[in-house]
């Protein structure tokens, strides 16, 4: 049963014991933030990796409805299931390979990066088939070190996309790199990146094809480096209420809010004597008689093996129980592909079927992706993007 305004996703089992609910509202207020942030600058919201776990349309819809003007994809069939949604903002598609479906992503009305002559010519095929124009953004190599169009290349590439502009097959509506350290806003590659950045521009525009619009700032850089701004802007993380610079500033410091709360129900308590190992490997001992919790999500949900908790550290945390009750503990022992174990201690009043939250928006002193992050060694996308597909989604606030 959905309460007005909810609506659920993934596996519908009713007794599926976890639940990932996610706070449409949150992504409404933070894209308001951003687009504050921005100043003038247009904000494309990057709902790729299905909305960074949250759920692909529903994160795009709310972005959209908190102002973004401009939604952003890796994949294709990402663009492609958006439009099949009903959902016509203005979109860009970027990891593409010549055999990409580019005709159908030109008949959808997408805009597709060009990072590879090759691939400009297959884009330029796909107009001809389709009897429009295809609009384009090229991606210019600055100093990642991974996909865009070299600077050997950028000649070539703008003699040929100038042609095709006059010619009416394509139009150039944007040019656009990525940065490497923008988490590290005085790191020196980010000005070097500017720089060269805005060279490509001015080739660009000698070359009699000026770009509609320029775009380089990702969620650090739009929340860091107003310099960065130019035209748009390209936020994601950001987006759904996480911090990209943590050892700058957390969410809350930044005005955001994390939209996400990964919540399960214990499945099963019981009692261990002192001693007795913990999951496999035993890589965890109970060092008294205590009862443990079995919390019914493992790797297999996306749960970091890498947060295990035993010799190596201190496990992922998790927040057992409600209200006043409720109370912060580690992750015993190694993290399973279906559940993990908590040692709630000797005087646990903790019942099969209460409540624990794996991370959620932290206001109440509970974990969050970054701590998970942080005890896990990565960062706070993974925590959210690599949630499994078994997971239902709830949303909240979807009526607005």
């Amino acid at each position: 049963m959905t309460a007005p305004g909810e609506t659920i996703t993934g596996v519908t089992d009713p007794y599926y014991p976890a639940q990932a609910v996610v706070d449409l509202a949150a992504i409404r207020s933070n894209i308001a933030r951003l687009v504050d942030t921005a100043a003038g600058a247009a904000v494309m919201a990057v709902v790729k990796a299905d909305g960074y776990g949250h759920g692909l349309v529903p994160s795009a819809r709310a972005a959209l409805a908190g102002g973004a003007t401009w939604l952003g994809v890796a994949q294709p069939a990402e663009a492609l299931a958006l439009r099949a949604a009903g959902v016509d903002a203005r979109l860009l598609t970027w990891l593409t390979a010549p055999d990409a479906p580019l005709a159908d992503l030109v008949a959808a009305g997408v805009d597709v990066s060009v990072a590879s002559l090759p691939v400009l010519d297959a884009v330029v095929r796909a107009a001809g088939e389709r009897g429009r124009p295809a609009r384009v953004h090229l991606e210019v190599e600055t100093g990642l070190g991974r996909n865009g169009m070299s600077y050997d290349e950028l000649p070539w590439a703008l003699a040929r996309i100038a042609a095709q502009v006059r010619e009416g097959a394509l139009e150039l509506e944007g040019l656009w790199s990525h940065l490497a350290c923008a988490d590290d806003p005085a790191h020196p590659s980010v000005r070097a990146q500017r720089d060269a950045f805005d060279e490509a521009v001015r080739l660009a525009e000698r070359a009699g094809c000026p770009p509609r619009l320029r775009h380089l700032a990702n969620s650090a850089a739009t929340l860091t480096e107003p310099r960065l701004h130019y035209d748009l802007v390209r936020p994601g993380l950001a987006v759904f209420g996480l911090s990209p610079v943590p050892a700058i500033a957390s969410a809350a410091e930044l005005g955001l809010r994390p939209a996400m709360r990964l919540e399960a129900r214990l499945a099963t308590v019981k009692t261990l004597p002192a001693g007795h190992g913990v999951s496999y490997g035993h890589a965890y001992a109970t060092a008294q008689r205590t009862k443990v919790g079995i919390v019914p999500l493992g790797y297999a949900d996306g749960v970091p093996r890498h947060a295990s908790g035993g010799d190596a550290g201190p496990g992922g945390p998790v927040r057992v129980g409600e209200g006043a009750r409720a109370r912060t503990l580690r992750i015993a022992g190694r993290v399973c592909m279906d559940q993990v174990v908590v040692d709630l201690g000797p005087d646990a009043l903790e019942q099969a079927g209460d409540t624990v939250v794996l991370f959620g928006d932290g206001h109440d002193g509970g974990p969050t992706a970054q701590d998970w992050a942080d005890a896990a060694g990565t960062i706070s996308y993974e925590i959210t993007t690599r949630l499994g597909s078994r997971v239902p989604r709830r949303y909240l606030g979807e009526d607005a």
